[in-house]
This record gives C-alpha cells, structure tokens and sequence, in this order.
C-alpha cells in the first residue's frame, strides 16, 4: 500500500512548472482586480482560496481559482459586475463569475466580511476561516497535504466528490477536515470500513468541541443529522459540513474502501468511464438515455436531471420491473446520462374502487374495457406487452407538459 499510495502522489502532484504559472495567473489577476476596486474606491480585500492556497492542488486536464473579493459592505458586492465585464455570470444564492485565462478557469467569488462566523449570510462567507483553519493544521503537520490530496483523488475516481445535489459527496473542505482529524488518508480509510452505518451508527466529529458533554443528534436541527457522517464546522457550530452527503454514496464509498484496503491497487485512484463500463457488462440489455434541460450547467441542471430521472422511473416501473438504474451528468457538455436494465413486468390484475363509488367505477371502465366485478370490488387485467422503444415514445408524447415542466428540452433514447 506505501509504494502505491507514494507512486500516486508521484501521479497526481502538478510539476514545479505548472504550480509556477496556476500561481502567476491567480496572482496577476488578484493584483489588477485590486486595483479596479481601489480605482472604484470600493474596499474589499481579495484572497485565492481554496486548493491552490493550501497547497493541496492535485494534477488534473483543467486547473481552477478559486478567487475571493471580501467587501466591508453589503452593497457593494452588486458593484462588482461592472469590475468584471467579459465574465460569464453563474447564478446562485450571490452571482459568482468565471473567468478563462489560459486554460485556467478563475472563479471570482463575491462574501462579505465578517467578524465571526455566525454573522455569515451566506457560505461562502466562511471561506476565509476555512482556509486559515486548514493552514494552521498543514503548518503542525505537512503530511497532511498528502492525505488531502490522497483522499480527493480517490473519491474523484469513485464519483463521491462534489457536495452537489446530484452527487451527495464529499465537498472538498469536507475532505480537507477529515484529514485534519485522522491525520492520513490510511486511517480515514479504516474508519470509514468501521463504520457500521447500516445500524444508523454515525460518524461524529467535532474537533472543535462545541458540543463537548452534549448529544449533537439532539443539539442539532434534524435537517442537518440525516448524513451518515456529522462533520461539525471547526470555525462554525451551527453547520455540519457532510450534510449534503447520502446514505447511498457513503456506502459505496465504504464498499470502495474496503476494496482498496483489503487489495490496494492503483485502478482505484484512475476516473472510470461509467458508460463503457455498462456497456462492457450489459451489452444490449443496458438502455441509455440522454436528457438536456434549460437549466444552468452544474448543481442547477444536474439536480434537475436527477429529480426527472426519479419521475422517469416512476413511470418506467407501470410497465416494467427495474432491476438496476444509474445517473451520470455531465457539467461540461451539460447533459445527462440515464442507465436502466428493465424486465417486462408479467400481466396482473389490479383492483379498482369499490362498487359503491359510482363515479369512480364509472372512470375505472372507460380506462379499462376488460374491467369485472368480484364480490364488492371492480378489478381489470393489465396486459404488459409494450417494448421499451415503443413506451419511451408513448411516454414522450403523453407526459411532454410534465417534461416540458420539469425543464428537460431534449430526451433521447440511444
């Protein structure tokens, strides 16, 4: 395991070279952007945050900034557009925009100053403390870095990286904390395996010691303790930082942990290709669609493609029995994938309203020509005779005001 995790590092450490022109970038623009704030008379700092400013940067086809504008006041925040005029905006709880500078995506990222924590509006507010805070615990000890960039790499391989609704991972300061508190990629690993999540045990940090002598699962809001890990914010007591993790990408990081404990191997830290992959295993029994909505690339677009998914296989499972279903979206063709292996349901007889209800016995009939009568009951035979094919175009036309209302624009079937 310590040769293959010190050949990884090899693998993922981004040269002298590109670590030199990533910071040149990142400092070049911070200094004109300083500089058309204090033209502007706007005062607000700005800082490069994230993995760039920790020192935690993994090798990767598209490196990125994270640039933050810190302003003293509220309102000044909404001058910021006219500082950054061929920026592509991204809209979200506060606009944020991205910048492309040599194949170096910057995203600038507008928070306010605050003196504690607690006086966030938003939080990305915190991102100042979480830097500070990671650096402090680098400074003590430097192998921290590795296990850091140990632990994205293997979670970007095993698609739980990203707190996004669509992927319900592990956001990157999520990683960076659990790290901070094992102190190597090995014992977060180990951990994990312990974990006996199917029992509803649950991980529980708090390194801070907020809830020293208390009960978190009762001191905190239930909307933020449904995660198999509680993750308690070191600069915030208020927020769990693995919130947006789900029980189903945990276990399957947990059953990826277990592999690669029990056999380490290189193959788990290297991206795989959900689709060929499928492909390879089912051949033509494995159905693929395709799904573009309005929406947004990113969080916005792919949360919407999940929810439509869900609405998808509901409907899917009238016809069909679903045996295995998977989602893949992808952020920078902004198009989701949907994976299905169906089996044609055998005929049933379903029950319909009691005799009584005239008026819904009524509609039963019409929908249903072969509808009987047993004892107080109306029952009809649903014969399940329809390709997936022929379904999918039915589907389509049937339900197109649902799917137009859901924003999906384009639905193919490969």
């Amino acid at each position: 395991m310590k040769e293959i995790l010190s050949k990884q590092l090899e693998l993922i450490k981004p040269t002298s070279k590109e670590k030199e022109e990533i910071i040149g970038i990142g400092l070049n623009f911070a200094k004109e952007l300083r500089e058309k704030l204090k033209k502007k008379k706007i005062k607000a700092d700005v800082f490069i945050g994230g993995s760039l400013a920790k020192g935690t940067l993994i090798k990767k086809d598209n490196y990125d900034i994270d640039m933050f504008v810190r302003f003293e006041k509220e309102k000044d925040i909404l001058k910021l557009k006219s500082l950054l005029k061929n920026a592509k905006i991204v809209h979200g709880s506060r606009d944020y925009y991205h910048f492309n500078i040599n194949g170096v995506l910057i995203e600038v990222v507008p928070v306010l100053k605050i003196k504690k924590p607690e006086d966030a509006k938003n939080v990305t507010d915190l991102s100042y403390f979480h830097v500070n805070y990671v650096l402090n615990k680098i400074k003590k000890d430097k192998k921290i870095i590795e296990g850091i960039m140990l632990a994205k790499s293997f979670c970007r391989a095993q698609n739980c990286y990203g707190a996004e609704s669509y992927v319900n991972g592990f956001s990157g300061y999520a990683l960076e904390l659990l790290i901070c508190h094992y102190r190597s990629f090995k014992k977060f690993l180990r951990q994990v395996v312990k974990n006996n999540n199917k029992d509803n045990q649950k991980i529980i940090i708090d390194d801070a010691g907020f809830y020293k002598g208390k009960n978190i699962l009762i001191e905190l809001n239930e909307s933020k303790i449904n995660s198999p890990i509680i993750l308690i914010d070191p600069t915030f007591k208020e927020r769990n930082t693995c919130a947006g993790l789900s029980k189903e990408t945990f276990e399957k990081f947990k059953k990826a942990c277990e592999g690669f404990l029990k056999k380490p191997s290189s193959k788990f830290f290297i991206e795989k290709n959900i689709g060929n992959e499928l492909r390879n295993k089912y051949g033509k029994k494995l159905i693929i669609m395709t799904a573009k909505t309005n929406k947004q690339a990113g969080d916005i677009a792919g949360t919407k493609s999940k929810k439509f998914l869900g609405f998808f296989i509901s409907k899917v499972e009238k016809e069909f029995d679903v045996k295995e279903s998977w989602f893949n979206y992808d952020e920078k063709k902004n198009v989701a994938e949907f994976y299905l292996i169906v089996e044609k349901k055998k005929d049933e007889i379903i029950r319909g309203p009691p005799i009584s209800a005239l008026e819904n016995l009524k509609y039963f009939k019409k929908a249903h020509s072969n509808a009987f009568i047993k004892g107080k009951y109306a029952y009809a035979k649903i014969k399940h005779n329809l390709s997936f094919k022929d379904f999918f175009k039915k589907f389509k036309e049937k339900d197109k005001k649902i799917i137009r209302e859901m924003s999906v624009r384009e639905l193919n079937l490969i």
